[in-house]
């Protein structure tokens, strides 16, 4: 009997950057870890309200609530830990806050180094991947809004007929772990999530804008899939897609789901495929992965 030829090394998984925040970066990454173990979430860090903002003001650390909720997407479903970074408490002193916001301040006073103690977060929560801040300063979102500047990410969640947005600082660093695997992405994720106060929030870290425009991999936007109040009211897919390119960003290929959102007159490629869920509320994590996956390379 001959002998059986060694088996080969194993392919390379693909490596993937989603950059956003909040409940939509999240949904990415869900989708994300089921085609990829080399997944980073670069997270914005300009929140300044409920648990985050008092965590933010009262120990003066990086706002902690959507990189929680990136820790928890990459991490093992049904994960006891993971639940547990989740529950949100009720009462007292300790009302408003989530178990997992004071974990992850605990380890930021500790040690000192917020990237040091988000990774010790994905050791202990055996997350797929890794979760990084847009910028370890303390930044401030500052929108040019029709009816004048807004300063605030709360504040500016609601305005409407906003031009653009930026940070304060305008220049904020952004750390070299989140630099490097922007040069080392196969694929760049955007969105889905509120376009200005998380997408184009994180995006608005010069460094990061230059990484992913400098990058060789094929930058997906994920849209959303119907507009938000007053955000981005009356939005289609072509308006999200003015908006990246009036910030800078040049996208490869939009994603969308125009059964839920319009489409305008989109001046780059379009994948429109069905992306939500029953209630066509949020993206289906199954869907959106698919149709992720599709667009490697």
């Amino acid at each position: 009997m001959s002998p059986q030829p060694a088996a080969g090394p194993a392919a390379r998984q693909p490596r993937v950057v989603a950059i956003g925040g909040g409940h939509g970066l999240a949904a990415t990454l869900r989708a994300v870890r089921t085609y990829t173990d080399q997944a980073t979430a670069v997270v914005s860090v300009a929140d300044d309200g409920g648990s985050s903002g008092r965590l933010r003001e009262l120990l003066h650390i990086i706002p902690p609530g959507d990189l929680r909720k990136c820790l928890v997407a990459l991490a093992e479903p049904g994960s006891p830990l993971a639940l547990a970074f989740e529950h949100r408490f009720t009462e007292a002193e300790l009302a408003g806050h989530s178990l997992g916001n004071l974990i992850l301040a605990g380890l930021m006073e500790v040690a000192r180094d917020p990237i040091d103690a988000l990774d010790e977060a994905c050791r202990l929560l055996g997350v797929r991947g890794r979760v990084l801040p847009a910028t370890v300063e303390p930044v401030v979102l500052k929108a040019d809004a029709l009816g004048g500047p807004v300063a605030g990410q709360v504040a500016v969640m609601a305005t409407n007929d906003i031009r653009s947005v930026s940070l304060v600082p305008a220049d904020p660093k952004a750390p070299a772990q989140v630099l490097a695997a922007l040069e080392e992405a196969d694929q760049i994720v955007l969105g889905p999530g509120s376009l200005f106060t998380s997408v184009l929030a994180a995006i608005a870290v010069p460094e990061i804008r230059e990484g992913v425009n400098r990058s060789d991999a094929r930058t997906v936007y994920v849209c959303n899939l119907r507009p938000q109040v007053p955000e981005t009211e009356a939005f289609d897919v072509a308006m999200h897609l003015g908006a990246l390119a009036a910030h800078g960003v040049s996208v490869d290929v939009a994603l969308c789901d125009t059964s839920t959102l319009p489409l305008g007159n989109p001046g780059v490629p379009v994948v429109d495929v069905d992306l939500a869920r029953p209630s066509g509320l949020a993206h289906d994590p199954v869907k959106l992965a698919s149709a992720l996956a599709d667009l490697l390379g």
